[in-house]
């Protein structure tokens, strides 16, 4: 169990400086369209990290756990690492698409391949994943709520936004492909 709980430790500093590093290096461009966002990101970061510290400091001091097995530590941290990497994997498909703030670029295009032949926002998906991931491995279930539904609920409303641009700029292509994709999970939301 150490050495899981040491792996925690490393997954939560690799997630916290990934996030940073894309909040610093991803923002749109100079000749990007930047009046989408709508405020998003902003809310995302203060979602994010209130779930964060709001779940560990629960998982301290109230006892209501979701499992008494130890299976629930590592599906947690599976769940954190899966996240981390397959966001990682997703930005990087989407090259200079991908923006932290919701912006249009001039040269935009609706990718359909990969991961979004199944979801319109896998990025969002294996983020939430990882807060999932937070929730499980605190085993409580006031801090698995806390993890999740803060930076769920600010995705969805990001969701909101980011589509409404999407339909104003690729019309009724977008709303073709939202019609054959799910947001969130496949076959499922």
């Amino acid at each position: 169990m150490h050495s899981l709980q040491i792996l925690f430790y490393i997954s939560m500093v690799v997630w916290f400086f990934t996030e940073i590093l894309y909040k610093n290096m991803l923002k749109s461009g100079k000749e990007d369209k930047k009046d989408k966002d709508k405020s998003t990101l902003n809310i995302l970061w203060l979602a994010i990290p209130f779930s964060i510290a709001a779940s560990v400091s629960t998982s301290y001091m109230t006892r209501f756990p979701i499992a008494e097995e130890v299976w629930i530590f590592y599906i947690g941290e599976a769940f954190i690492l899966i996240g981390i990497v397959l966001r990682w994997i997703i930005i990087r498909s989407l090259g200079k698409y991908f923006t932290v703030d919701v912006t249009i670029k001039n040269d935009h295009q609706i990718k359909k391949e990969g991961f979004y032949k199944y979801l319109r926002h896998p990025s969002y998906a294996f983020s939430l994943l990882t807060s999932l991931g937070l929730g499980l491995y605190l085993n409580n279930w006031f801090s698995l709520f806390l993890a999740f539904l803060p930076p769920f609920f600010a995705f969805l409303y990001r969701i909101k936004v980011e589509e409404q641009a999407l339909v104003e700029k690729f019309g009724d292509e977008y709303l073709e492909y939202r019609k054959k994709t799910k947001k969130l999970i496949p076959f499922i939301y």
